[in-house]
């Protein structure tokens, strides 16, 4: 539950890291696709 707000909170604190995560997350998604 603390996790989810925890969260919330450093994404407005850098966005560009939430942007850099979320590619990532659709890198590995792809990946998994594909295996």
């Amino acid at each position: 539950m603390s996790k989810g707000q925890d969260s919330k909170k450093e994404a407005k604190k850098e966005p560009a890291k939430t942007q850099k995560e979320k590619k990532a997350d659709k890198k590995v998604k792809k990946a998994e696709k594909k295996r």
